[in-house]
């Protein structure tokens, strides 16, 4: 057990190690206790409107039931001071989870932002108490679809990555909220449940599946896959120094939200900054000076904060970016990392050097992620 984000959670469990629960979620499926993470409602006739000043998604766009990657950004700068999943569940009703270990951060950006809101009422909600637990791997939708109430009713057949549905499962009293997507680049679903139905609702899939099915997976196996699937974890890999543009994140930026002739202050929070990133100095931008890139590299793993350096044959060459995350790849059988780079060495291909406990290895930009996603996705119309 390690303390993370004011929890005492598991790094992994006694039935498995963290690289066979690593394996066991992408074979099977696993089940994540993620019920630190802080869960949201926003409501009112200003909800959108205020949730598209403090985030640069399209969310006026936003079809019922889908959700989006997006990310609370500093007025001025663009930095980011969380990355978030935001669900809308109605016209002006939105579902929106923040991380753990940003929660006093979160709460205090949140309550200052509405402060200064003057537009349309906006009702804010902290949703404390309320179980989530993340089903991940590749038997995810048979074990789920074996507890809900009505299968027919809500097919998970028609539920695609980045969707949502609210459904009545065995053991609950409310309907739970079950969206499709999760944290490990596997197929799987994330399961909002009410506080008195978080403890039956976990144990019904438990049992129902079975152990040879079903595992509890911790921060171990958590941190690994993510990692295979290129994810970031804040404080680690973005902060609030860190603009969408120079993580990669760029595309969370939605087309219509692009007018560099909008003003910030009828924009999102560092539209300005942001707007100008996304532009190459070529092309009348501002580009930026780093970017966040994969890596692979040879002989020991490189951990957090490791110096990438360009190649040299003494290992002493110019320092060009540092390692956010990094560990070897289970599935790969590789030591894979994420880090900074200076722009214009992050294409895939690039090499490089990074010092591991002083002494250089060989390493490689690579794309991300480092293992192909499994997302079910709706298919492409013909």
């Amino acid at each position: 057990m390690v303390p993370f984000g004011g929890f005492e959670m598991p790094v992994q469990y006694s039935s498995l190690g963290v690289s066979a629960s690593h394996h066991f979620t992408r074979e099977k499926a696993s089940l994540f206790d993620v019920g630190h993470m802080v869960q949201h409602r926003f409501e009112g006739p200003g909800a959108t409107a205020f949730l598209q000043r403090i985030t640069p998604g399209s969310l006026a766009s936003l079809p019922t039931h889908q959700s989006t990657l997006s990310a609370l950004l500093w007025p001025g700068t663009g930095g980011i001071v969380d990355d978030t999943v935001i669900t809308r569940l109605g016209p002006e009703l939105f579902y929106v989870v923040t991380n753990a270990a940003c929660r006093e951060k979160d709460l205090g950006y949140l309550k200052e932002q509405l402060a200064a809101w003057d537009g349309a009422e906006v009702r804010h909600e902290v949703l404390d108490g309320w179980g989530l637990i993340a089903l991940q791997g590749p038997l995810s939708e048979e074990l789920l679809t074996q507890i809900l109430e009505s299968p027919s009713e809500t097919n998970l057949r028609e539920v695609y990555f980045g969707q949502s549905r609210f459904a009545k499962v065995k053991g609950a009293k409310d309907p739970v909220l079950i969206s499709r997507g999760g944290y490990t680049g596997e197929d799987g679903f994330e399961i909002s449940i009410s506080p008195s139905d978080t403890v039956a609702v976990t144990k019904t899939l438990l049992d129902t599946a079975g152990p040879e099915k079903l595992q509890f997976a911790g921060l171990g196996a958590r941190d690994s896959l993510r990692l295979e699937a290129g994810m970031c974890l804040y404080g680690h890999d973005l902060d609030d120094t860190t603009t969408p543009v120079e993580a990669a994140l760029g595309w969370i930026v939605g087309k219509d939200r692009r007018d560099p002739g909008v003003s910030e202050a009828d924009n999102f929070h560092g539209a300005d900054v942001i707007l100008a990133q996304l532009k190459p100095k070529s092309k009348g931008g501002s580009g930026v000076s780093r970017r966040r890139v994969g890596l692979v590299v040879e002989g020991s793993p490189a951990r957090e904060g490791a110096e990438i350096v360009s190649v040299s044959v003494d290992g002493k060459g110019e320092k060009i970016g540092v390692v956010t995350s990094g560990c070897p790849s289970p599935t790969l059988g590789k030591n894979i990392a994420m880090g900074y780079i200076k722009d214009g060495l992050h294409k895939a291909g690039t090499e490089v050097q990074v010092l591991v406990r002083g002494r250089p290895r060989k390493a490689v930009v690579t794309k991300m992620p480092f293992v192909p996603a499994k997302y079910y996705k709706e298919p492409t119309p013909a």
